[in-house]
């Protein structure tokens, strides 16, 4: 299973720790979207900023 995850807002303004997950996803711009494969890691990252990102499961 893969997850896309869109950045829906923007990290200035937030925690380092926040802007460095963010960085670390893939995620530039507000809006974009990047797939990721589902791991215990992608999730940790996505926990951290759960606040800025929408995920949505893809199954393929």
């Amino acid at each position: 299973m893969k997850l896309a995850i869109t950045l829906v807002k923007s990290p200035a303004g937030s925690l380092p720790k926040h802007r460095a997950n963010v960085k670390a996803l893939g995620l530039r711009k507000v809006g974009q979207t990047v797939v990721h494969n589902d791991s215990p890691q992608i999730k940790g990252q996505i926990f951290a900023v759960k606040h800025m990102v929408k995920v949505e499961e893809i199954n393929e």
